[in-house]
């Protein structure tokens, strides 16, 4: 049940914010050879997987993932939209020796590096598995969505982040990680790096709500024992009431490194 919450917030999250997951992939598909091999790590629910596929007609897809509830809900929309036979999956452990992928061209790691136990490791490993001029392209979120208005329901959901960010620093999680050093330090080159500000306000499509409520109800979930009783029936009350708001918004910042090997 975990992995289909999982799977639904992060197709929400691709589907509520296609105009900058349009943008990152149309600029990768611009960097990229000719009918290259693109690998996937931490595919996820497979929306980078699908969106490089059409993108980059002429490419194969390897999906990487330790989750094989992840990689059989990707083979599934992989197949669904016709792209199966251009896009394979593998289960693997990515803080373990990686599996051998064989020649890649662009290495794709959308909010997946931030979870690897050393990211030194991690993108050393990038650039071995790559071809010399191979790309290697990190996304990062450098704040996760905030989507309530009100000085009341803001308070509350500024509470629940804050909670949320130390829970992840005191899980070793990397989610502030100089990624571009990183790619420097492992021998990349030409490293570029894009910020976006995404700032949707209202009236915005229906998506929003339902993924207003797979986040809020994952950070509650998240934090039961680190929350006051307070702030989680505070929580609660938002979650339940979202369906009637009409002044949702979506307030985030991504991070994109793009460097060649």
């Amino acid at each position: 049940m975990a992995h289909d919450h999982l799977i639904e917030l992060l197709d929400l999250d691709a589907e509520v914010l296609h105009e900058y997951f349009r943008d990152v992939i149309g600029w990768v598909g611009r960097e990229a050879a000719e009918r290259p091999h693109v690998v996937d790590l931490g595919a996820g629910s497979g929306t980078g997987s699908l969106a490089l596929a059409r993108e980059l007609p002429d490419s194969t897809i390897t999906a990487v993932d330790l989750s094989p509830e992840m990689l059989a809900h990707l083979r599934g929309r992989a197949d669904a939209a016709g792209l199966g036979d251009r896009i394979r999956t593998v289960e693997a452990d990515l803080d373990q020796p990686w599996p051998d992928l064989g020649p890649v061209e662009v290495i794709w790691a959308a909010a997946s590096m931030h979870h690897m136990a050393d990211p030194a490791t991690a993108v050393a490993s990038a650039c071995g598995a790559l071809r010399p001029g191979g790309l290697l392209v990190i996304a990062e979120l450098d704040s996760f969505p905030h989507f309530l208005t009100g000085t009341a329901d803001e308070e509350v959901e500024r509470r629940g982040h804050a909670e949320a960010a130390k829970r992840r620093h005191e899980a070793g999680l990397h989610m502030h990680e100089n990624w571009g050093e990183r790619m420097r330090q492992a021998g990349f080159t030409s490293v570029t790096e894009r910020h976006f500000d995404i700032d949707l306000r209202p009236p915005l499509p229906a998506a929003t709500t339902r993924y207003a409520h797979a986040s809020l109800s994952r950070m509650r979930h998240g934090l039961e024992e680190r929350l006051s009783a307070r702030d989680l029936a505070a929580l609660e009350q938002v979650v339940a009431g979202l369906a009637t708001r009409a002044d949702l918004s979506v307030r985030t910042g991504r991070t994109v490194w793009l460097a060649r090997r």
